[in-house]
C-alpha cells in the first residue's frame, strides 16, 4: 500500500513544482506554451519568431519567458544571448509537445482537476483562493491549467522516452553491488583494504555527491529553497544512513535531484570546488558544508582515500581482492514504526485531520493515552487492528513524505501530522537495526542508482535527437514582439 510507483514519483515532483511556483504565478503564466486556436491561425508574420515543424514559436513567447525570468532576479545574461537561450528552449518544448501529442501522451480533465486540486491543498488554499490567485497575478485559469497540462505531459513523455534509452546489464549491477561491498569493508568495522597514503604521498579519493540542481537563471526563492534541501540532507548524512541510499531517497522525493559515486581519483581529476571542500575529510565521513556551484549545492561524502599505487604487481593487488563481495555485506538501517492514518476524503478537511491527529499526539506525549491504542480506535488501514505497527522498512520502502519524517525521529518519539498522498498521518518509531539487504533489494537499488548515473547523458542525446530531426526555420528572434515592423 505504501509503495509509490514510477508515475506517482513523477507526478509527485510536478506537484512539488507547481506548490512552489505558487508564490510566483506570474512565472506560471509567463511560461505557458499556448496551443493555436481558431481565431490564432491568422498571424502577422512578423510576431512569429521561429516555425517548428507544423507549429511556432512568437516573439510575445519569448518577451514573456523573459520577463519571468527578470522577475525573479536572478544574475542573467546580456540581452541577445539570453533571447537566443529562451528561443532555444520554448522551440525544444515545442518539438516535445508536437511528438507527445502523435504519441497520444495525453492529460484528462479528471486528471489536473486532481492535480491542482492537490496544488491548492499543499498551499493550504481552497479551489476558489487558488483562483483569485491565479488572475491576481494578470493570468487566467483556463491559461494557468493548460500550462500545468503541458508540464505533465511532458514529464510523462520524456520519462517513457529517456527510460527506453537506458540500458542496464546484470554485469553493471554485479560491479556495482561488488564496488559498494568494497567500500563497505572499507569504510565500517571490517578490515580495510585500503592503504592510506602517507604524509606528502600521492592518493586516491572515492567520493559521492548528492547534487540539488539551482540553475543561474533561477531566482532568489528558488536559490534558497534548492540550499535549504542540500543543507537538510547534509544533516541526514552525519546520521547513521547510507550515503547513496539517501540520495536515492531523494530524488524519488524529486527527480531533478541526483546522486552518484564518482569512483576513485586523484585530486587533480576531482573538481577544483569538490577537493578544496574535502581536502581534510577523513573516509566515511560528510563534508563539513554544502558546496556551491553554478549549476546548484552539492553535499560531498568521503567513501575512501587511499595511497595511490603506481604499476602494482599483480600479487600486490591480490589483498585488494580479499574483500568481501557477495551481496550480504551491504547494510542499511531499517525502523519499525506504527501510525495512525486518518484517509483523504470528502468532508474531512486538511484542517481537521491536523487537529484531530495534533490531539492524539498531545494525548501520547502527555501519557494520558496510548499510541497502539489510539491507532486501533482511529487508524483507517489495515494496520489499525496491529495498533498500526508497519513492521521492518527500509530506505525506499515506504513513500517519500513518510520516509522522510519517519527518519527524523528518535526511538520512542511521535511526529507532527504528516501528509502523504494516502491521507494524514502521526507517526511513532519503536525502535531501529542494522540488516543486510537482500540480494533482490540490493540489485533493485543498484539499478536506480546507475540509472541516475545515465538519465542525464540519455537525456541530452535524447534532446540532440529531437533537435536535429525536427524541421526549425529562425525568422526574427531578436526584436520584441512590440517593436515595429
Amino acid at each position: 500500500m505504501m509503495h509509490s510507483t514510477s508515475f506517482k514519483q513523477v507526478l509527485a515532483a510536478i506537484l512539488w513544482l507547481g506548490a512552489s511556483l505558487l508564490p510566483q504565478f506570474a512565472l506560471a503564466q509567463n511560461s505557458l506554451k499556448t496551443t493555436p486556436t481558431v481565431d490564432s491561425k491568422i498571424r502577422n508574420i512578423d510576431g512569429v519568431a521561429a516555425v517548428v515543424n507544423t507549429g511556432f514559436v512568437t516573439r510575445k513567447e519569448i518577451d514573456d519567458r523573459i520577463a519571468a525570468l527578470q522577475k525573479q532576479g536572478g544574475k542573467l545574461p546580456d540581452a541577445t544571448t539570453l533571447r537566443k537561450t529562451v528561443l532555444e528552449r520554448l522551440i525544444i518544448e515545442k518539438i516535445q509537445l508536437q511528438n507527445a501529442e502523435q504519441e497520444g501522451v495525453s492529460v484528462s480533465n479528471k486528471e489536473l482537476d486532481k492535480i491542482i486540486g492537490d496544488i491548492a491543498v499543499k498551499n493550504k488554499l481552497s479551489l476558489a483562493e487558488l483562483k483569485v490567485k491565479i488572475v491576481a497575478t494578470g493570468s487566467s485559469y483556463e491559461r494557468y491549467r493548460q500550462m500545468l497540462r503541458d508540464d505533465v505531459i511532458l514529464s510523462r513523455y520524456r520519462e517513457r522516452e529517456v527510460e527506453a534509452k537506458i540500458k542496464i546489464s546484470d554485469a553493471e549491477i554485479d560491479n556495482f553491488i561488488t564496488d559498494r561491498n568494497r567500500a563497505v569493508a572499507g569504510a565500517g568495522g571490517g578490515a580495510t583494504r585500503s592503504i592510506p597514503a602517507g604524509k606528502g604521498e600521492p592518493e586516491e579519493i572515492d567520493v559521492a555527491q548528492i547534487f540539488i540542481p539551482a540553475d543561474a537563471a533561477a531566482g532568489a526563492g528558488a536559490q534558497a529553497e534548492a540550499k535549504k534541501k542540500a543543507e537538510s540532507l547534509l544533516r541526514d548524512a552525519r546520521g547513521d544512513v547510507d550515503f547513496l541510499q539517501l540520495g536515492a531517497l531523494a530524488a524519488k522525493d524529486n527527480p531533478k535531484i541526483k546522486f552518484q559515486e564518482l569512483g576513485y581519483r586523484t585530486p587533480d581529476r576531482l573538481p577544483q570546488l569538490f577537493y578544496e571542500a574535502i581536502r581534510n575529510t577523513g573516509s566515511g565521513q560528510v563534508a563539513n558544508a554544502v558546496v556551491k556551484s553554478p549549476a546548484g549545492y552539492h553535499v560531498l561524502k568521503v567513501l575512501d582515500r587511499r595511497a595511490l599505487v603506481v604499476n602494482a604487481e599483480p600479487q600486490q593487488a591480490a589483498p585488494q581482492e580479499s574483500a568481501p563481495t557477495t551481496p550480504q555485506n551491504i547494510m542499511v538501517t531499517q525502523t519499525m514504526s506504527r501510525h495512525i492514518l486518518l484517509r483523504s476524503r470528502e468532508g474531512l478537511t486538511d484542517q481537521d485531520a491536523e487537529r484531530r491527529l495534533a490531539g492524539y499526539r498531545d494525548q501520547v506525549r502527555a501519557k494520558t493515552a496510548d499510541f497502539g491504542e489510539l491507532a486501533k480506535k482511529y487508524s483507517e488501514d489495515g494496520s489499525a487492528e496491529n495498533g498500526g505497527n508497519l513492521g521492518w522498512m527500509g530506505p525506499g520502502d515506504l513513500v517519500p513524505e513518510f520516509d522522510q519524517a519517519m527518519n527524523r525521529l528518535q526511538i520512542g518519539e511521535v511526529s507532527n501530522p504528516v501528509k502523504t498522498e494516502f491521507g494524514w498521518h502521526l507517526i511513532q518509531v519503536l525502535e531501529r537495526r542494522e540488516a543486510q539487504l537482500t540480494i533482490e533489494k540490493q540489485r533493485q537499488f543498484a539499478r536506480a542508482a546507475i540509472r541516475e548515473r545515465k538519465f542525464d547523458q540519455a537525456y541530452q542525446d535524447w534532446l540532440r535527437e529531437l533537435r536535429d530531426t525536427a524541421t526549425v526555420k529562425i525568422l526574427n528572434a531578436d526584436d520584441p514582439a512590440s517593436s515595429p515592423r
